[in-house]
């Protein structure tokens, strides 16, 4: 005989540790709708310049706008969260010395500010 233990489905609403594993979880879905944004995006691009212009006109509406910053921070906020659990998972050393959790997540944002530094320096003519 086994012991099987039911679940509601508001189990995740008991410790504030699993709300946030299911805030970061639910983060995926902003982003969902940014990634099928760009794949519309390259798809009225194929089609054509009517399609093309279209598209951005329907890209420029203040829901989308809305739901692309909240993609953003949603973004955000699964690095962050990624970047605290990082040095716990995989923590890296180098002969007998660990590399301080502190400097492997600043060294994650700074990979961060420099992406963003370069596509802003690559694309500011065209924005």
């Amino acid at each position: 005989m086994t012991y099987r233990t039911t679940l509601s489905r508001t189990w995740w609403l008991k410790h504030n540790e699993f709300k946030a594993y299911m805030l970061r979880e639910a983060t995926v879905l902003p982003l969902t709708f940014f990634i099928l944004c760009l794949v519309s995006g390259v798809y009225c691009l194929w089609q054509g310049e009517n399609q093309w212009t279209n598209w951005q006109t329907a890209m420029g509406q203040p829901w989308v706008l809305a739901i692309n910053a909240l993609a953003l921070f949603a973004s955000l906020f699964h690095a962050w969260t990624f970047f605290q659990l990082f040095p716990r998972v995989m923590p890296i050393r180098i002969g007998q010395i660990s590399v301080p959790a502190n400097l492997l997540i600043a060294g994650q944002w700074a990979g961060v500010l420099s992406v963003i530094v370069l596509f802003s320096w690559l694309f500011w003519g065209s924005l």
